[in-house]
């Protein structure tokens, strides 16, 4: 099988020829139809994501179908499922077993610790799969298993008094989410790079109700705010931006340091929050809402081999909603 593998910290990947694995214990052999691109897998390739075990496979936003099953799994041949972030956790520590096995301290996770999709078959747990509703193309629904998923938990973070929600970096996360929170019948406020028109333009697409550079302030507060831009120097724009008993939750994996500010920013019983991975339950939930929702997913496709040239759009902004690699023209 054809694979984009990264062999070292130089942030390119290299396309070699690997034997297509045979699925152990509780394994799925999925023939992938599309990976999404994620900004974690730039973190991946810059080395700011600790224990990196090389060479490994990006792409932790999976869809393929069914090829063979491990022992211990029964699918049907054929069946499409989706594959996120989280690919394992052990499922007995007290994170498990109180619903948070996203900061189970033994998981592991695709893309990153185990081979990901930016191939043409992977391995994956079974349990940590999830079945795809036919109403998307396999590219449609590649970046809702991260983008997606990330978005849906950092909105559930927002709070349920939620009116005016405010989002910093307007890309392939900031887009699925703006229709669920517009669908909830939530004014959507978008801060974007100064300058960076095609994003603004982008977010007055999707339905915001006000669109500005992430220095500048709407005329109203807002009751919460999602960072999705990994810059630390957001933190203190969204909290000047949202109310007294508002939140703003930090919805990447990584981020550049946040800068000292003073605590007025933060007092009046603000929240600032951080998301760390997902769960099986928000996938769950994310999905039944997503088609409730009728969401649409943007998506420009790259076949695999042109991995680095997708994920250099993404470095340099010059995607409007996700860049997905797709296999065999689907």
């Amino acid at each position: 099988m054809k694979a984009m593998v990264l062999e070292k910290r130089d942030g390119y990947l290299q396309e070699r020829d690997r034997p297509i694995p045979t699925p152990g214990q509780g394994q799925v052999l999925l023939k992938v139809e599309a990976c999404a691109v994620c900004r974690t897998d730039l973190h991946l390739l810059d080395g700011e994501l600790p224990d990196i075990h090389y060479p490994i496979i990006p792409g932790h936003e999976i869809i393929g179908r069914v090829v063979s099953c491990g022992s211990g799994v029964t699918l049907q041949h054929g069946m499409r499922l989706g594959v996120p972030w989280l690919g394992y956790s052990c499922g007995h520590c007290r994170y498990c077993m109180n619903g948070q096995e996203n900061l189970c301290d033994r998981a592991r996770f695709t893309g990153y610790q185990i081979d990901g999709g930016f191939a043409e078959y992977t391995l994956v747990d079974h349990r940590f799969c999830f079945s795809i509703s036919p109403d998307y193309s396999a590219a449609e629904a590649a970046p809702l298993m991260c983008a997606g998923l990330i978005g849906y938990r950092s909105l559930s973070m927002c709070g349920d008094d939620l009116q005016r929600l405010g989002i910093f970096g307007f890309g392939a996360a900031a887009h699925i989410i703006a229709q669920i929170a517009r669908w909830q019948g939530i004014e959507l406020y978008a801060f974007t790079r100064s300058g960076d028109d095609p994003a603004q333009l982008f977010a007055h697409h999707m339905g915001a109700t006000w669109v500005g550079n992430s220095d500048q302030l709407p005329d109203v507060l807002l009751d919460a705010a999602i960072i999705f831009a990994p810059i630390g120097e957001l933190v203190p724009a969204a909290l000047r931006a949202v109310r007294k008993g508002g939140v703003v939750v930090c919805g990447g994996i990584h981020m550049s340091d946040i800068p000292s500010f003073p605590y007025a920013l933060l007092w009046g019983e603000r929240q600032l929050r951080s998301v760390a991975n997902l769960t099986r339950k928000d996938g769950d939930e994310f999905l039944k809402l997503a088609s409730k929702a009728a969401v649409r997913t943007k998506v420009e496709c790259y076949p695999l081999h042109a991995a680095n040239d997708a994920l250099l759009h993404l470095r340099e902004g010059k995607l409007t909603g996700a860049a997905v690699l797709t296999m065999n023209g689907n």
